[in-house]
């Protein structure tokens, strides 16, 4: 006679539901918490790379006796067929990139015919932008359909804004500000640490009477966002504090990605803020709520003025 066991009983459809229920509450409890601190480990690998950026500036000027710099010559429209390199491209031997240097014939060349305008460098791209990992951008401001390597960090060309030195001189955009050096030409005579003609002024330490610890050199930027992000391009390797953090249109809306004149500017995918390696090599997160004159204040190198660093 065959052995007998009891049957199991088995779950009723109440309780399958009561289980089902426990488990989504698990879930939407759990699933905050692991983007929490996903967000929180990106967010603190973008200030490691951005202290690293800056270390690099300090060990250049070290080498140098000057901040790296920025090349822009020729036709502006022409940018990829001249010597127009960043000054992060002038970085690379710095940062562990000397032979993307020597073999792009960094800075002699041409981008174009560097062959290495394209490379993605870790280094250069935060962990919390939408491009990372999506390798080179094929839209860069005057380069397009030129394949291009992508940056989340640009330097600082102060707060100055509204001119352009050339045929944009005395262009429309929202954010006008007068320079702490006289001039509304951020590009070509920015009151910060990098912009794109700075070739022709060699910057040192000591030309930061404001302090070292007081001034912005390096930010954060979102690539989708605006069409001027790319490491190797003096064009776009340098943004303005005239703008605010996060910049959006009195609506709410986001200026258009090719709108240089209201954009170009520093902004990231962290929520409240965004990151600044500061002239001394340190890295602070800055609010989107902080003042706007002491955002600009502490763009500028040698504007003199009374500002207390935020927390």
């Amino acid at each position: 006679m065959a052995a007998r066991f009891p049957q199991r009983p088995a779950f009723s459809l109440i309780e399958l539901i009561v289980v089902l229920g426990i488990i989504a509450l698990l879930l939407g409890l759990l699933i905050p918490a692991v983007q929490h601190f996903r967000a929180q480990a990106q967010r603190s690998q973008c200030a490691s790379n951005l202290s690293q950026i800056g270390l690099a500036v300090h060990n250049y000027h070290d080498n140098q006796g000057r901040f790296p710099y920025n090349t822009f010559v020729g036709a502006w429209h022409d940018g990829g067929n001249a010597s127009n390199w960043s000054w992060l491209a002038r970085l690379t031997p710095f940062i562990e990139q000397q032979e993307l240097y020597q073999k792009g014939g960094i800075p002699n060349k041409s981008l174009r015919e560097s062959g290495v305008a394209d490379r993605t460098i870790a280094l250069l791209v935060c962990p919390s932008d939408p491009s990372f990992g999506t390798g080179p951008r094929l839209d860069v401001g005057n380069l397009q359909g030129m394949p291009v390597g992508l940056t989340s960090y640009k330097g600082v060309m102060g707060a100055n804004w509204g001119d352009d030195g050339g045929a944009g001189k005395n262009f429309k955009t929202d954010w006008r500000n007068p320079g702490t050096n006289g001039s509304f030409d951020g590009h070509n005579e920015g009151d910060g640490i990098f912009y794109r003609m700075d070739y022709k002024r060699k910057l040192r330490l000591q030309g930061i009477p404001d302090g070292t610890s007081n001034t912005f050199m390096i930010g954060e930027d979102i690539c989708l966002a605006t069409t001027w992000t790319s490491w190797p391009y003096a064009n776009s390797a340098t943004g303005t504090c005239a703008i605010p953090p996060n910049v959006r249109r009195p609506d709410g809306s986001a200026y258009d990605r090719t709108n240089w004149k209201n954009n170009e500017s520093f902004r990231s995918a962290h929520a409240g803020g965004l990151h600044f390696a500061y002239a001394d090599a340190s890295v602070h997160f800055i609010h989107d709520s902080i003042d706007l004159e002491i955002y600009r204040a502490m763009a500028t190198i040698a504007g003199r003025e009374a500002v207390t660093p935020p927390d």
